[in-house]
């Protein structure tokens, strides 16, 4: 049967890590990498494995490469700390691997995401589909700050049960990770040598707004939906005005 490696990277994560390892407690091998956390992350994290290691944060890709690095099995299933698998999906990877050696080089897995404890079932948040199974030499992250999706050689498959994404606590945590993410998205941008105008900046805030909250049925979510559709059309416009900041700091260099 093959083997497998959970791999997950930490940042002040003791209102999430717990829960995350606790569904993932059956796998072969934990592997933790974490920034350098000030708060209770580690000690959690240490009643479920001992190959922890702390590495500055170079960008999220690098980050779970090099813990993908790290890992001794064939299998590389790679998490987040605020997500969590559930046992029918833990049954499924089982029982994939129990079959033999799974016939793909990797598999996405289908994402129920919430926000606080409501699930979005709209708004293009559902089905969300991620690759998060792989085999070792076949995939790895894309090198980039944020949106560092894996790039895989080989067949990809799909599973049928869920993961489960608790991916912001409340609209306060919201506005303090966008103003991060925005941040890294922008420079992110800059290095690719990005330039946008005011009107596209504008144009692309209302059209997230229009693409969430109509296009993708964000008004099924109720005040839930309105409130993601105007939050991330405000994150689409910041970050974008970053960029121009930047832009424009370089020109006055």
């Amino acid at each position: 049967m093959e083997k497998l490696s959970v791999v997950i990277i930490t940042y002040n994560e003791e209102q999430n890590i717990g829960r995350c390892l606790e569904s993932v407690q059956w796998a072969d091998e934990i592997i933790i990498v974490d920034s350098f956390s000030t708060d209770r992350t580690i000690d959690i994290a240490r009643k479920y494995t001992d190959k922890i290691f702390q590495r500055a944060l170079d960008g999220y890709g690098a980050q779970k490469n090099y813990a993908i690095s790290k890992a001794t099995n064939t299998w590389i299933l790679a998490l987040d700390a605020d997500e969590r698998l559930t046992p029918e999906l833990s049954e499924e990877i089982l029982a994939l691997f129990r079959s033999g050696e799974p016939a793909m080089a990797a598999y996405e897995l289908p994402y129920k995401v919430f926000f606080g404890n409501r699930w979005v079932r709209h708004s293009g948040w559902y089905p969300e589909y991620h690759i998060r199974l792989f085999r070792k030499d076949n995939g790895r992250f894309k090198e980039r700050f944020v949106h560092e999706g894996v790039e895989v050689s080989g067949p990809v498959g799909r599973l049928r049960h869920f993961v489960e994404h608790y991916t912001y606590r409340s609209i306060s945590d919201f506005i303090q990770r966008m103003d991060r993410y925005s941040t890294l998205s922008a420079e992110a941008y800059y290095k690719e040598g990005r330039h946008v105008s005011w009107t596209e900046t504008v144009f692309r805030a209302w059209f997230t707004f229009v693409q969430m909250y109509f296009l993708k049925r964000g008004f099924l979510d109720g005040a839930l939906g309105f409130q993601l559709a105007i939050l991330y059309s405000y994150y689409t416009f910041v970050k974008y005005a970053k960029l121009k900041e930047l832009r424009q700091t370089e020109k006055e260099r």
